[in-house]
């Protein structure tokens, strides 16, 4: 067992408890005590926090990182280019930007990424001989750089919310029928199922990339495996009215339907909702994950974090296209986007903050045991209260989700080992 000293961590209370000794064994954390930096084996200074977690990611996006923001339009406009690359990608190309991707994701305190990945197969939508060359490649690509992954294999099938074949750009993503999807990602699950760092999930890409009659079939696939579940949804206004006049119900209405909602269902991006959804998210136990940097760079709009929070929602937090990656950040813009859209202040608590950043995140993606816990991943970060960001402040817990950023973060510790930052 080796034992780590911490002056300051969060334990998921009130307050960063002093001296906390954590016992790690076989990357996981065995026992949470009180001690000095003489009795422990290695020693952290400063914070010490929940390796924190982006429990929504496309790692492809971020070669869009700064190609995307000076030709205007929406978020239909921003798709052409996003196509463009996609279709550009080979497993090799792919393992080589994700693994830059999980890196910059490491050295920014990131511990575990929930992976959303719906690049499947050639440009034409003709399998590689392996189907799963790019599930593989995303695996790979996270050893590489020693995060805990969550790979959330998609299904898309279709290109709108009343059934229409995808379009030729989006050829690579589908499987061409959900009995294939299902076949496929069994077997990814079967080859994954060795490495202890990473785990299968399962997602419909949304309501337009997904028909109606298919949606039972993924939460089935979901259970079958034990897995998360995961989902965009009412990620713009013109899908709300798209899906209400297909189907005479907004997209939360339609997946509660069909069954879809679940504790181990997460949405994300739940921009649009009304509050009969909010209702329906609240009493089915799922979560909600949201992506302040790219709901804003999208132009997509600011979601109801606080009444989803009031309501008994869950929240997380992911850092989606990957045009910044900043955990810290997306915690902070999580209450200044409902400090602008209701116009007052301390809406969500510093605690709530980090829970959003951390330990909801690592129950969205299926490691039900995160934080600085008995029985948990031995993930946690160390953060400088000295850093420029924090100078001054105290480096309490309020000061480090308003003010920190990944500058702070001096330490990276996954699975009991300490990670070189790049």
């Amino acid at each position: 067992m080796t034992t780590w000293h911490a002056p300051r961590a969060w334990l998921a209370g009130d307050d960063l408890t002093p001296d906390v000794l954590i016992g790690v064994e076989e990357g996981r954390i065995v026992s949470v005590g009180s001690g000095t930096a003489s009795q422990a084996d290695a020693s952290l200074s400063g914070v010490i926090l929940p390796g924190l977690v982006s429990a929504h990611s496309h790692a492809f996006h971020r070669a869009l990182r700064g190609r995307t923001h000076s030709a205007g339009g929406d978020f239909w406009a921003w798709r052409a280019p996003m196509y463009e690359l996609a279709n550009s990608l080979t497993p090799d190309s792919y393992r080589v930007l994700a693994a830059k991707t999980f890196k910059e994701m490491v050295s920014s305190g990131i511990t575990t990424v929930g992976e959303f990945h719906y690049v499947h197969h050639q440009p034409d939508g003709t399998p590689y001989d392996d189907p799963n060359a790019f599930g593989l490649a995303i695996a790979d690509a996270a050893d590489d750089a020693g995060i805990r992954l969550t790979l959330i294999d998609t299904a898309y099938l279709t290109s709108d919310v009343d059934g229409s074949p995808v379009l030729a750009e989006q050829c690579r993503f589908s499987d061409g029928s959900i009995a294939a999807w299902r076949e496929r990602v069994l077997a990814l699950a079967e080859a994954l199922a060795h490495r202890p760092m990473v785990r299968v999930g399962v997602a419909a890409h949304s309501v337009r990339g997904v028909g109606v009659a298919d949606l039972e079939r993924i939460r089935l696939t979901a259970e079958e495996l034990d897995t998360p579940l995961h989902i965009h949804v009412s990620e713009q206004v013109s899908e709300n009215k798209a899906t209400l006049t297909a189907h005479g119900a907004t997209p939360v209405g339609l997946l509660s339907r069909k069954g879809f909602l679940t504790e181990r269902t997460t949405l994300v991006h739940a921009t649009h909702l009304t509050a009969d959804d909010i209702t329906t998210i609240a009493e089915s136990g799922a979560m909600v994950c949201f992506c302040p940097t790219t709901e804003s760079d999208l132009g997509d709009g600011i979601g109801p974090a606080t009444e989803l929070s009031e309501a008994g929602v869950p929240l997380c937090l992911g850092s989606d296209s990957n045009a910044v990656v900043d955990i810290l950040r997306e915690a902070y813009r999580l209450e200044q986007h409902d400090r602008l859209r209701l116009q007052r202040r301390g809406i969500h608590t510093p605690q709530a903050r980090m829970a959003a950043a951390s330990t909801i995140g690592m129950r969205s993606l299926g490691w039900h045991d995160g934080g600085i816990a008995v029985g948990g991943p031995a993930d946690f970060i160390a953060v400088d209260p000295e850093s420029d960001e924090l100078s001054g402040t105290g480096g309490d817990l309020g000061a480090i989700v308003s003010a920190a950023t990944r500058a702070s973060v001096t330490d990276v510790v996954i699975a009991g080992v300490a990670c070189k930052r790049s």
